[in-house]
């Protein structure tokens, strides 16, 4: 049954964007790629984050982790300068009285993603979708590409969902910033 649920809350995300046509420009609907980097500035894979009609598509390859769930949140500072990654600064969260984690009942903070698996050789290929944010001006979500832009930062555990004000994700092992090409 959960299984069920699961795909039909995913297919609602994703229907929406493939089934609105005229919305894209004549060039698509806008799209950034996001360099991941590790505390030493090693590659560690990209996003690549798509705006969409009711929020944004993160579609993503990491390589060099390690294995097992890991944490993945958006951060308010397109800034992945520090080796520990806390230049992001915290999550993003958006207008109002919003909480951390996809559990807790009322308004979740804009940044909360879904863990990424990561597989026993380093790589992680997943595609998540963020109903909080997007990447141009003009609705009531959070623009990612504000004027110092924001950061994808992968952790080192998973994010049980609740906790705050990270869900025991613990450190950050990745980091990208999300800014205009």
């Amino acid at each position: 049954m959960r299984t069920m649920l699961l795909a039909a809350a995913a297919a609602a995300l994703v229907l929406p964007f493939a089934a609105a046509p005229g919305i894209a420009s004549a060039d698509g609907p806008a799209s950034v790629r996001v360099m991941l980097k590790g505390p030493a500035g090693e590659d560690l894979g990209s996003a690549i984050l798509t705006d969409a009609p009711t929020g944004v598509l993160i579609t993503l390859d990491a390589k060099g982790l390690t294995p097992g769930w890991h944490g993945m949140h958006f951060h308010e500072k397109g800034d992945c300068s520090s080796a520990d990654f806390k230049s992001s600064g915290g999550h993003v969260h958006g207008a109002g009285d919003r909480v951390h984690g996809l559990l807790n009942p009322g308004l979740n903070e804009a940044g909360d993603l879904n863990n990424i698996y990561v597989a026993a050789d380093g790589t992680s290929h997943a595609e998540l979708f963020s109903p909080w944010t997007a990447l141009t001006d003009g609705h009531s979500r959070l623009n990612l590409l504000d004027a110092d832009g924001s950061a994808i930062v992968i952790h080192e555990k998973p994010d049980d969902y609740f906790t705050q004000p990270i869900g025991g994700a613990g450190g950050r092992v990745a980091c990208g910033v999300i800014a205009a090409p």
